[in-house]
């Protein structure tokens, strides 16, 4: 079918991590499950005048025909659009733009429901205004609660009261009376005050304080009028987007609608490069932040910009006018400042501290997103029998990349991480590396067509997956390259972030007994193969069709050469580590209507001898009495069973000497926000691998194995 390409695309989607834009590498705002992330209300309060959306643009009506028919045609499933689709499609949507249930009323839930098994039938005839009738109530709620902030922010906060704030969504029902609203959002703006005055007092420990305060107060007011305006400032295609995405996330979780824009910055993702100053950019109250510079970017060699800096303005060309931003959500302030290499754009920033307006002029470039390549990185540790150390190469994939653009253009040096770790992986054979240790924990997936070709690296030949279509043919993906790069000991490091190719490629080594898995007790489990569709030559058969975004389409299952699916199994670890992400509910299992587990009859291959249940077994000996004596584990095991207390309570105290009480020993809430915006941006380390208590067991437990191996160290089967 044209307009077809194949990928393993990322599985994650992390809760509360929504990825807004791009000015040189990913601009993501985290927004936990206690911030603003949709939409809350209340009408006994004075609301302003709602500047609604007009209805469908001119192209929605035949976008959504077009994703109406793949949907029915092409899904895996091959589910009909029906009215089991359409329940599950408003469900969805209802929970994308309120998930917390504190902007609509129940009585506009009731209202919504009686239509909830039409969608289908709006959808399939191209009508998509009751996602306009929706979000305009939205707007109208929002602006209701925003006035309601207004009017308690300007009241006392009792912190002494043994109030609580429940986090858990399931056990939340809408409010039915401004009354009911207005309770429930006095206790959450004390919980923001509360989660302020926790930020400013670790500032505080850590130095890191600015030198200008806001008052608390202030920065919640602004940061819900913010939120606010952010709503009123969504467009069409950002609304068909979501609406669009929830009906089709009905089908499975890895089914969406991408507009226009959304696809860019996927194909920069993939393609790990484009043209700008190389900076990251974030929301803060409201107000537009340099989160990150990338390293040798342009913005880094200019020298001027600094993290934390306020982006107040924008002005392109040595002469043009500076644009005031303060209003603009933030996909907006990243076209402005994004654009062609050699082009010189202007910003107006505040320092973190305060101060004057200062114009930093930089000149565009083609930025390459280093820091979601592969890296490489020989470490010395052990001795080994002659007296000198081991060699350990690891190697940190962030995710399957590949330029999709150039590599269908035919261009001899695209992007791709299978080229990279290639090269990376001839260093280490010049250099004499004793076991290679590949660290895909934040690798959340990406090309299939890569996952197979490194795959084949640590092999000789044979398959590296299999693959189901909608009709039940299952197809074979051989390593097709003969030869191995890599034939020492090999451990693949996994997490339950590790997704999709990731899976491929562990899930293989596992099969071949070519090398070892250490990490969660198992990985994501996404177990299905996407594809983009790109609508406009759907709809236009021409060379030069108009934009009108991509359909990321589940069209198959794939599956181990053993014949297992890793579709909510994942790949289980050799040897699993405690850590708090294994227990955190981020697998695919937790995810909306996921696919089912099945299997497929075993392709013929060979193993290696690489790994044995023996090894194994003495192997997770060795690891666990290092665990039980190690004072961090120790510790790592109590914050585990205190985050699974407050996980099962899901509610936060709002008495201020228990919420630090709380927060002194583990803060679940927390440590869920942080672990995603790592998963998202990277720790931010310039170390490949950084030595820490889990990382040193790990060098641990490859040291164990290479001893366990002995001289006979080469792969063969």
């Amino acid at each position: 079918m044209r307009g077809f390409r194949n990928l393993a695309a990322s599985a994650l989607a992390p809760r509360n991590l929504f990825l807004l834009a791009l000015v040189g590498v990913s601009v993501y705002v985290g927004i936990g499950g206690l911030l603003p992330t949709g939409p809350r209300v209340t009408e006994a309060v004075e609301a302003r005048p709602v500047a609604e959306l007009t209805g469908p643009s001119a192209n929605d009506r035949n976008v959504t025909k077009i994703v109406s028919s793949l949907m029915r045609r092409e899904h895996l499933s091959k589910h009909a659009l029906d009215d089991e689709i359409s329940r599950r499609g408003l469900d969805l949507f209802l929970k994308s733009l309120d998930s917390m249930k504190l902007y609509f009323y129940q009585s506009d839930i009731d209202e919504f429901v009686q239509k909830r098994d039409q969608l289908d039938d709006m959808i399939n005839a191209g009508d998509v205004s009751f996602a306009y009738t929706i979000f305009n109530r939205l707007l109208k709620r929002v602006d209701e609660r925003v006035a309601l902030v207004d009017e308690l922010l300007k009241q006392d906060f009792d912190f002494s009261s043994d109030e609580i704030l429940v986090t858990d969504p399931d056990k939340l029902t809408y409010a039915k009376t401004p009354e009911e609203s207005r309770e429930r959002w006095a206790r959450r703006l004390k919980y923001d005050l509360l989660v302020l005055k926790a930020e400013s007092s670790a500032a505080k420990k850590e130095g890191a304080e600015p030198a200008v305060q806001d008052d608390p107060k202030d920065r919640l007011r602004r940061r819900y009028e913010s939120f606010a305006k952010r709503m009123h400032q969504t467009d069409s295609n950002e609304l068909l987007e979501m609406f669009l995405s929830a009906v089709t996330n009905g089908f499975d979780p890895h089914s969406t609608y991408m507009a226009p824009a959304s696809k860019e910055n996927f194909d920069i993702v993939m393609g790990l490069q484009l043209e700008g100053i190389g900076a990251q950019l974030k929301l803060t109250d409201g107000h537009t932040v340099i989160d990150k510079l990338i390293q040798g970017g342009a913005a880094d060699k200019q020298g001027e910009l600094k993290v934390g800096d306020r982006v107040v303005s924008v002005g392109q060309g040595d002469e043009g006018a500076m644009v005031d931003v303060g209003e603009m959500k933030l996909n907006d302030v990243v076209k402005l400042i994004r654009g062609r290499a050699g082009s010189t754009v202007k910003l107006g920033v505040i320092g973190a501290a305060g101060g004057d307006v200062k114009i930093v002029k930089i000149v565009r470039a083609k930025i390459e997103l280093k820091d979601s390549e592969a890296r490489g990185e020989i470490i010395e540790e052990g001795t080994k029998s002659d007296g000198t150390a081991f060699k350990i190469g690891v190697i940190d994939l962030p995710s399957f990349y590949m330029d999709m653009s150039r590599a269908r253009d035919g261009s001899e040096n695209f992007k791709s991480c299978s080229r990279d770790v290639r090269r990376i992986l001839d260093d280490f054979n010049a250099k004499g590396v004793d076991a290679v240790v590949l660290d895909l924990r934040r690798n959340g997936g990406g090309s299939l067509t890569e996952a197979i070709h490194l795959t084949g690296f640590f092999i000789e030949d044979g398959p590296v997956l299999q693959v189901k279509d909608p009709d039940g043919r299952v197809q074979q993906y051989d390593d097709t390259d003969r030869g191995i790069a890599w034939k020492g000991p090999l451990v693949v490091l996994t997490s339950k972030f590790s997704a999709s190719a990731s899976e491929i490629l562990a899930g293989a080594i596992q099969d071949y007994k070519r090398g070892l898995v250490i990490g969660d007790s198992a990985t994501h489990g996404k177990g299905t193969v996407q594809t983009m569709v790109d609508l406009g030559s759907q709809m236009f058969r021409i060379s030069n069709p108009p934009e009108l975004g991509s359909l990321k389409l589940t069209i198959q299952q794939f599956y181990r050469p053993s014949g297992d699916s890793t579709q909510q199994r994942g790949v289980l670890a050799d040897v699993t580590l405690p850590s708090l992400t294994d227990h955190m509910d981020v697998a695919e299992g937790d995810l909306d209507y996921p696919v089912a587990f099945d299997k497929v009859p075993a392709a013929p291959f060979r193993s290696y001898d690489t790994v044995s249940g023996d090894i194994v077994g003495t192997l997770k000996n060795l690891a666990g009495q290092r665990v039980e004596q190690s004072a961090e584990f120790k510790k790592l095991s109590r914050d585990i069973e205190r985050y699974l207390e407050q996980k099962v309570k899901k509610e936060v105290p709002l008495n201020e000497e228990k919420f630090f009480a709380r927060r002194a020993e583990l803060d679940a809430e927390s440590e869920e926000e942080k672990t995603f915006e790592q998963q998202a941006n990277g720790s931010g380390d310039k170390q490949v691998f950084k030595r820490n208590y889990y990382n040193n067991e790990v060098l641990n437990i490859t040291l164990d194995y290479l001893r366990l191996l002995g001289k006979d160290k080469v792969a063969r089967n």
